[in-house]
């Protein structure tokens, strides 16, 4: 058996899903991405060389939640028996998500019902949690909310572990598997649909400007764990002379006797911060200058061994 497929989605997740479901004999009919940025679009480029009708859409319904009149035409057109959401960002109405005779799915990087909203990457490093996965779910009208389909677990988070890092090299691989496994069960008509427990539901909004900042009072680990979890998206930060000052490819390390904040180190590429109970290793950083080495940084402006980030130099 196949599906005549919808993909909605963004790379990578999405064209190794993309990729995958063509091996299975899907019937990939159209493939919605972002519009170009800087740069094409990754998986459009992808869906175009396979022969796959491609359309780039940022929007698909007007702020009340009605369906804007060109794109749900233009969808209607490819009569699909699925919609797959693979790392989709844009709002679908329910005349998109609902039109097919299986819905669609969705990809979610957590342990739904917990840590829903478009951050939830993110804030489980921020969070310190250790233990995580991704569930595949039917979306509804409410955020994250819909019947699970499957959910997958297993999955450590490092004490070294990025938002990228988690999501490239494990919960992106780990979603494809679910998505396909999905997908099938579908197919042959053994899914099960779960519906979430709202007893153990958690929520957190997207991470603000005044969330990424870093409170040096906070104890290392802490500060540690904000870092990684807005890295690279959407970048905790300090404020240093007028400017906001992110930081990127952190480690941390042993106790410091230096006040928080004091530069105690500097190498050929990074810094170490003095922090509240212990130090932290600084690889890059995006202040005035675009992201660079955060010791290409610190002589630009003149800082020192024994200098307070956080003061103006001038």
């Amino acid at each position: 058996m196949s599906l005549r497929l919808a993909l909605f989605g963004q790379a990578p997740l999405a064209i190794v899903c993309l990729d995958r479901l063509q091996e299975e004999g899907h019937d990939v009919r159209v493939v919605y991405t972002p519009e170009d940025g800087s740069r094409p679009d990754a998986l459009a480029v992808h869906a175009r060389n396979l022969r796959i009708n491609v359309v780039q859409r940022n929007f698909f319904q007007r702020k009340d939640g009605s369906p804007i009149p060109d794109a749900l035409n233009d969808y209607e057109t490819h009569k699909v028996d699925l919609n797959i959401l693979a790392s989709f960002t844009s709002f679908l109405p329910p005349s998109i998500t609902n039109a097919p005779k299986h819905k669609s799915i969705c990809y979610h990087p957590s342990l739904l019902p917990k840590y829903r909203g478009g951050h939830a990457l993110q804030w489980q490093i921020i969070n310190g949690v250790v233990d995580t996965g991704v569930s595949i779910f039917i979306p509804d009208t409410g955020i994250d909310t819909g019947p699970i389909v499957l959910q997958k677990s297993g999955i450590k988070i490092a004490p070294n572990d990025t938002a990228g890092s988690l999501f490239f090299k494990k919960l992106a691989p780990l979603g494809a598997d679910a998505i396909l496994e999905s997908v099938t069960a579908i197919d042959t008509g053994t899914a099960s649909f779960m519906e979430q427990n709202e007893t153990e539901a958690t929520f957190d909004e997207l991470i603000s400007e005044s969330a990424a900042t870093i409170d040096l009072k906070e104890p290392a680990d802490k500060v540690d764990q904000l870092i990684r979890g807005c890295d690279p998206q959407p970048g905790a930060h300090l404020r240093y002379s007028d400017m906001l000052l992110k930081l990127y490819d952190v480690s941390l390390l042993g106790p410091c006797n230096q006040p928080p904040g004091t530069i105690t180190g500097i190498d050929d590429d990074a810094m170490v911060l003095a922090l509240n109970g212990g130090s932290l290793r600084i690889g890059r950083v995006r202040g005035d200058n675009g992201k660079e080495p955060a010791s290409v940084f610190l002589k630009r402006h003149a800082l020192e061994v024994g200098t307070q980030l956080t003061e103006s130099n001038n």
